[in-house]
């Protein structure tokens, strides 16, 4: 007979594949564990991101100029990967995540608004590390490795305030274990989706975190969403939140819409993006890590229509901190499934700022 994390994890995969009762039946699940099989449900605890050993989540924001950044730390270094689908991504220290390349193992990840301009911040995130002598050794000091990515807020709140150094070191300051806030904070901050039709017919968005535990095995996505499209709940198929229609009560349907004006190039301004961490406590290479975060953009296309468009800069790394040993494929596909529930978090924690919508659900 399978062992509980054995018949939970197939629940997942069951799910996935529509195995159906016959499948369910044949490792002997309840009748009850045979629908949550059938229907892809999860059964599975929902832990804190930051009961993931060694991880803390730090916010910083600027309400008035809605803006801010979020970091990731594990000071202890983690093998990290990552995975870039965007076509107008903005990111620190991707390269060398490619497994041909020398370091191992990275100390943070920051996930910033201010386009561009929001990298400075991550000079503060080394300030802060390398005062603790937390980085990679070159004998005269430690280096810090801190990875990141951006998104585009520029059009909401004020364009000339951007996270610099001075928030990322303060974002570092403010990382504990506890429990992370979600909604406007942080990355998600000035983060909205639906922007077809400008900013006016666009919602508020923001940023969601969701980790699930199996056996000992725990893996925890954050996401801030910043798409030109709409998200989609999954099970339902209905938007949560994205373009508006004239009247700003009804969805406008952006896939619809691109559709019906195909011959049309213009730049839909040319940086949204959701960008994302994977965390999870299992052992894992650079190579694996990379393949996770690959796995994990699921969840993205479940959630976000379009997902991955020229105009977007869709990113997600993987941090992983070597606890548990697991199996690169299930971590992946879990991956993908609380990416996906992060992602709606991002558009249910929201609230209203710059006089833009949020979802009513």
């Amino acid at each position: 007979m399978p062992n509980e994390m054995d018949r939970r994890l197939f629940l997942q995969v069951a799910g996935l594949a529509g195995a159906g009762a016959g499948a369910a039946a044949l490792i002997g699940l309840s009748s009850a564990e045979e629908e949550t099989a059938i229907s892809g449900g999860m059964k599975m605890p929902e832990i804190n991101i930051t009961e993931i050993e060694g991880i803390k989540v730090g916010h910083a924001q600027d309400l008035k100029a809605a803006t801010g950044c979020t970091v990731i730390t594990s000071e202890a270094g983690a093998v990290a990967g990552v995975d870039v689908r965007g076509g107008a991504p903005g990111t620190r220290e991707t390269d060398l995540l490619n497994p041909a390349n020398l370091v191992e193992k990275i100390h943070a990840v920051l996930l910033t608004g201010g386009s561009a301009f929001g990298l400075d911040a991550a000079s503060g995130v080394m300030q802060y590390l390398e005062e603790r002598n937390v980085g990679f050794d070159v004998k005269v000091t430690k280096v810090p490795i801190v990875c990141g990515a951006v998104l585009f807020d520029l059009m909401i709140g004020d364009y000339k305030v951007r996270p610099d150094k001075k928030m990322g070191y303060q974002v570092c300051l403010n990382a504990t274990d506890l429990r992370p806030e979600e909604g406007n904070v942080g990355a998600g901050t000035g983060a909205t989706v639906g922007k077809i039709f400008g900013m006016k017919r666009a919602m508020k968005s923001g940023l969601g975190i969701f980790c699930v535990q199996a056996g000992n095995l725990r893996v925890g996505a954050l996401a801030a969403v910043n798409c030109l499209g709409d998200v989609i709940d999954p099970t339902s198929g209905q938007i949560l939140a994205g373009a508006l229609n004239e009247d700003l009560k009804t969805f406008s349907h952006t896939e619809e819409v691109m559709i019906q004006a195909y011959a049309d190039k213009k730049n839909l301004f040319g940086g949204n993006t959701t960008i994302g961490v994977i965390a999870t406590n299992a052992k894992f290479t650079k190579a694996q890590a990379n393949r996770i975060a690959s796995m994990a953009h699921n969840g993205y296309g479940r959630t976000i229509r379009p997902a991955h468009s020229m105009f977007d800069g869709d990113t997600i790394f993987t941090m992983a901190t070597g606890q548990v040993d697991a199996d690169v494929s299930v971590v992946g596909l879990l991956s993908a499934r609380v990416m996906e529930q992060a992602v709606i978090r991002a558009v249910k924690k929201a609230t209203s700022l710059g006089g833009l919508k949020v979802t009513r659900t």
